[in-house]
């Protein structure tokens, strides 16, 4: 099936710091109305902060890989190399050209997960990483908090109802390889996919990559380049947003596609608390568009995407 790229997408900017909320939250509905796709400026981590975490990502995925197999995944959390997650599961072709790191979340220390590489080979990748949580989670409830009141809903909903208690963020680490032997026509860094959760805010090193197709169900697919601004951060919406506003804000399908330079991101994944039942916003639904999809547990939906993705 044929594709294109075409130019640049123009995204909405969302300043986090704007004293101005019904213009911000006016703004950020149309963004998630017709894009599913927004840069957040203001968001609290300073230049520095972004300096240290990508260091210390390139000194983590610089190890061997016998070392990085040390922390292999188990469960959600850990080190998957190359070719191992498939995030396109309808496509026929080996895994995508990512090697990544998961961590989070961080407040369950009875079912931590988490693994952690050596101190003794990277000493500050631990305090850098859990410093970086620590920012970009205040950032992510500022967001959710805009998004509410984007949806029509009192400012503190999600936290009102539980979404927040606690919130199911994590960290995924990136790396993909700037050798185009790694690739072909089907392999990708990241083939085409929408997340999984409610909201992913993304950190890039400014290599280009990667882009968004507004139109999922069109074909061909028309695809536009997602442009690197210094210091922001781009964020999309998830499959669960689009369900959960019965499908009024949107997921976007969104891929990474090689460039010939070695790339890096990190991104931080906002979910909300495992056992919350999610249903239908009430601001989505009325007797001429009822909703959708019936409630289901978060957890229960999460691990079936999860399965899906890394059997494929």
């Amino acid at each position: 099936m044929g594709e294109e790229s075409i130019a640049i997408a123009n995204l909405p900017i969302i300043d986090l710091s704007s004293p101005d909320l019904d213009t911000t939250a006016a703004t950020l509905r149309q963004a998630c109305i017709n894009f599913g796709f927004f840069y957040i400026v203001n968001h609290g981590v300073d230049k520095e902060m972004f300096k240290r975490l990508f260091e210390e990502s390139k000194k983590f995925f610089t190890l061997p890989l016998e070392e990085k197999m040390k922390v292999a995944r188990k469960g959600i959390c850990g080190y998957t190399p190359l070719y191992h997650e498939k995030l396109d599961t309808a496509s026929a072709t080996k895994g995508d050209s990512k090697e990544f790191m998961d961590i989070g979340p961080f407040h369950d220390k009875d079912n931590d997960l988490n693994q952690w590489p050596s101190k003794e080979l990277l000493p500050n990748w631990r305090p850098t990483v859990e410093a970086y949580h620590d920012k970009i989670l205040t950032a992510g409830k500022r967001l959710y908090s805009l998004l509410a009141l984007a949806l029509n809903l009192s400012e503190n909903y999600f936290e009102d109802i539980g979404a927040l208690d606690p919130p199911m963020p994590f960290i995924r680490l990136l790396r993909y390889p700037g050798d185009l032997s790694y690739y072909t026509d089907e392999v990708l860094g990241a083939s085409a996919h929408c997340d999984y959760g409610m909201m992913t805010l993304l950190a890039t090193d400014g290599v280009p990559g990667l882009q968004v197709c507004r139109e999922k169900d069109r074909q061909p697919r028309i695809w536009e380049d997602v442009r690197h601004i210094e210091g922001a951060l781009v964020v999309n919406i998830g499959d669960l947003t689009e369900r959960w506003t019965n499908n009024v804000f949107r997921s976007t399908l969104h891929r990474v596609v090689p460039t010939g330079q070695e790339r890096y991101s990190v991104a931080f994944y906002l979910d909300p608390s495992h056992d919350l039942i999610v249903k239908c916003l009430e601001t989505c639904c009325n007797d001429s568009n009822p909703p959708r999809f019936p409630p289901f547990r978060y957890i229960d939906y999460l691990l079936e995407r999860f399965k899906g993705t890394f059997e494929a």
